[in-house]
């Protein structure tokens, strides 16, 4: 039975067996591309991207910058390209309609049918996908660092990438995603977006969605789990280490605060835009075609800065909500109360003079002194595992480090 994705299309796996990936690139053109690339290479190819088949051409970048739509009509909200500078065009004597041979740590990764070359103005790109032309929004330097040509066409890959420990048992592409879910049960599922270790704020973000989503479902058996999606991508000096978000959440599973019947952790390749409301649309997209049902958005979502309004990307969900095949599931801030002696929501708590927010600075802070804090801040188990990959992946820090991005060992 076909999987149906985002825009209502299948969602194919674009994989090639060995002995046809030796046939088709033999003698074709090599190009070697960097990480952000790889990445969206394997979103393509897997169906993470569906509809999408490969980078975009033109009159789908165009129409993506314009309406918020691909030129087929279906919503989408951030332009997936493929860049090349003049010279390397000449040089590599590309033209449309050639099929290049993408190489990734010096192994060949995908092949590219480059159906189109053409040309974008950066800035109007910017404007309309992060709202702002300025340099100091993450998103809007990386369009800028984009050389000046763009080659859209499929994309299918050749290889299968080698997920390294300890990340290979989190690597979920949809098909296996959808399988996954079939096998648990489960007829709802709502989906935690992060890129932190979590706190016990986090815990009960994901606890008080989990309770959300289940609405008038029977209760004698498990039907509703929440799927950890971490994003795995470009880091930061300052970020927490891959492996420390993904082992985390995955230990409020196995210590006991939630549990396989209703808790699944996973992971996106995908480096951030920080384009907020339009990156909430394609996290919906992204999120559809996982199989997921419900998508938690908090304030600000995936925003960076001043740069959007607190609930604007709930707004902006709210426009295309009949396009979209994913329920949004909007939540307030959890925090600590002393009066109540709990973690508590903004919705529920009114001891408004004596909350305690849980700030990202102090909660670095206490990580960085590696003094056990209170469990109303961390679960023990989840902080022990933070100092335990630190040592063991991090060089010492569970924080990015120079020395972690020279030496670490690569995702896939």
């Amino acid at each position: 039975m076909a999987e149906i994705g985002h825009g209502g299309k299948e969602i194919v796996e674009r994989i090639l067996s060995p002995s046809e990936a030796a046939e088709k690139i033999k003698g074709l053109t090599q190009v070697p591309i960097r990480a952000q690339i790889a990445n969206e290479v394997i979103g393509l190819a897997y169906g993470f991207f569906c509809p999408l088949e490969g980078f975009m051409g033109k009159a789908d970048v165009d129409s993506v910058c314009k309406n918020m739509r691909l030129a087929n009509g279906a919503v989408w909200s951030i332009p997936i390209l493929f860049d090349l500078s003049e010279a390397e065009i000449s040089d590599y004597g590309i033209k449309e309609g050639d099929s290049i041979v993408l190489t990734y740590q010096d192994n060949p990764m995908a092949l590219f049918e480059i159906e189109e070359i053409f040309e974008y103005d950066k800035k109007e790109m910017c404007q309309a996908t992060y709202g702002t032309t300025e340099e100091r929004h993450p998103g809007c330097a990386r369009t800028y660092e984009y050389k000046d040509k763009f080659l859209g066409g499929k994309i299918t890959l050749l290889t299968e990438p080698k997920i390294n420990p300890p990340f290979d048992p989190y690597f979920l592409p949809p098909l296996k995603m959808r399988e996954m879910i079939k096998q648990k049960g489960w007829e709802r599922t709502v989906v935690h977006q992060t890129r932190n270790v979590p706190h016990t704020g986090h815990e009960w973000l994901m606890k008080g969605a989990w309770l959300q989503t289940y609405g008038e479902l029977p209760i004698e058996k498990p039907l509703v789990g929440v799927i950890v999606n971490a994003i795995i991508g470009a880091k930061r000096k300052g970020d927490y280490i891959d492996e420390a978000i993904i082992l985390t959440h995955d230990e409020l599973r196995k210590a006991g605060y939630f549990g396989d019947h209703n808790h699944l952790t996973s992971l996106t390749f995908w480096d951030m835009r920080y384009a907020g409301p339009r990156e909430a649309i394609f996290h919906a997209a992204l999120r559809t075609n996982l199989g997921i049902t419900h998508h938690m958005y908090g304030r600000d979502h995936a925003g960076v800065g001043d740069y959007y309004g607190t609930y604007e990307a709930h707004h902006l969900l709210a426009s295309v909500k009949d396009d979209l095949n994913i329920t949004p599931v909007y939540s307030m801030n959890w925090l600590y109360c002393p009066h109540c002696g709990e973690v508590t929501s903004e919705g529920l708590c009114n001891h408004r003079d004596e909350w305690q927010k849980f700030s990202g600075t102090l909660i670095r802070s206490i990580v960085m002194d590696g003094v056990k804090p209170p469990r109303l801040i961390f679960r023990p188990e989840v902080f022990d595992l933070v100092m335990e990959c630190a040592e063991k992946y991090g060089f010492g820090s569970p924080f990015v480090t120079d020395e972690y991005l020279e030496k670490r060992t690569p995702v896939f």
